[in-house]
């Protein structure tokens, strides 16, 4: 492919770096894609094709939260997941001038991002946003309510797991779609212990019991046994290294699998990748806390929302809300899931395990 010219440095032209064949393969060299602004059309060119384009977040389930979350004029809204502001930018547009967001995030690279789509998405609007942003777990809401002079919020939202752009990510080591990545997996880097970190010292039957809860991994006994064997005699590092243990614990080949697997089915390793994550960053605790104070944030009348993505979560969700109206906290709850509809799954494939409750406070 021809190089390119890229900005101006100086009064001389900088060349990009070239990459072999006629489109980029790894993520750095995706440089349209990680410029949204200057190339608009390779965003709109990426999703036409069912795709997420590189460093970005496509939101799941916008409509069906708005409708059922209704944000309005003047109205405080705490988005505990702010990530690359997909939710957050379409809620400022509804509470308008006179309302609040505040944002939470513990990836400093997408609350930085996500601050700067706000104040970008309220100068389009005509208006400066009334904005707080974060970088705190979900789990001390209450605290910067506090910080913040606030009774309340009229509305609590959290689209919990893991965004697009720290999946695609080869560096952050979070998906088996990168095989030569560093196996790290922590969504704050603050965070000491790594996924590589866990695997060194964490127990069989702790690692099999996790795979089996966190993700349903049907091979957990042979999964947890094959890292536990390997570990004595070399560390696993790297995401490779752990794709290649999962597909011997299965006990197929990698060409195997691809020869008769249908397009589009589960990866042997994406369970497995699924349980590490949320073990590395305790995911489940700081969504059990969330559950736990969410009804002492919420104003009179004001409305919870979360988007889960897997079982593991949902029942914890499920549970919280059904007890939580029982008692007469919540004067009502989703009677159901609400999940992506077919045409949303085709433009967005990665809504498809998205799954939406929500409840009213009394």
């Amino acid at each position: 492919m021809n190089e390119a010219h890229d900005n101006m440095d100086s009064g001389r032209h900088r060349r990009r770096a070239r990459y072999s064949g006629s489109h980029p393969r790894r993520f750095d060299q995706r440089y349209k894609e990680l410029n949204a602004e200057r190339y608009p059309e390779m965003q709109e060119h990426i999703r036409t094709k069912g795709r997420t384009p590189a460093g970005t977040h496509v939101p799941v389930l916008v409509q069906e939260v708005l409708g059922i979350l209704n944000p309005d004029r003047g109205h405080v809204v705490c988005d505990c997941t702010i990530g690359y502001a997909g939710h957050a930018i379409e809620f400022l547009k509804q509470i308008g001038p006179s309302g609040r967001l505040i944002g939470f995030d513990v990836d400093s690279a997408n609350l930085e991002r996500a601050r700067h789509r706000l104040m970008a998405a309220g100068k389009a609007f005509g208006w400066e946003p009334n904005i707080s942003l974060y970088r705190r777990n979900y789990a001390g809401v209450a605290e910067i309510l506090a910080r913040e002079g606030l009774d309340g919020v009229d509305i609590l939202f959290a689209d919990v797991g893991v965004s697009s752009m720290q999946v695609d990510d080869p560096a952050r080591g979070f998906s088996y779609k990168h095989p030569d990545s560093p196996l790290d997996m922590r969504m704050d880097d603050r965070i000491k212990r790594s996924a590589a970190d866990l695997l060194r010292t964490i127990s069989q039957a702790k690692l099999s019991r996790a795979l089996w809860e966190l993700s349903d991994e049907p091979d957990h006994e042979q999964i947890s046994q094959c890292i536990v064997e390997q570990r004595q005699f070399q560390p696993i590092a790297r995401t490779r290294d752990l794709i290649l243990l999962i597909f011997q614990a299965k006990g197929i080949t990698e060409k195997q699998w691809q020869k008769r697997t249908e397009r589009g089915a589960l990866h042997p390793a994406a369970r497995t990748f699924q349980a590490l994550r949320i073990l590395v960053n305790d995911e489940l605790s700081a969504l059990r806390h969330l559950l736990r104070m969410a009804p002492t944030a919420l104003r009179s009348d004001g409305r919870l929302g979360i988007i889960s993505f897997h079982s593991g979560e949902d029942r914890l969700v499920k549970k919280a809300l059904h007890e939580g109206y029982h008692s007469g906290i919540y004067a009502a709850t989703s009677p159901h899931i609400i999940q992506a509809g077919a045409k949303e799954v085709s433009d967005n494939p990665r809504s498809s395990s998205a799954r939406f409750r929500w409840a009213r406070r009394a």
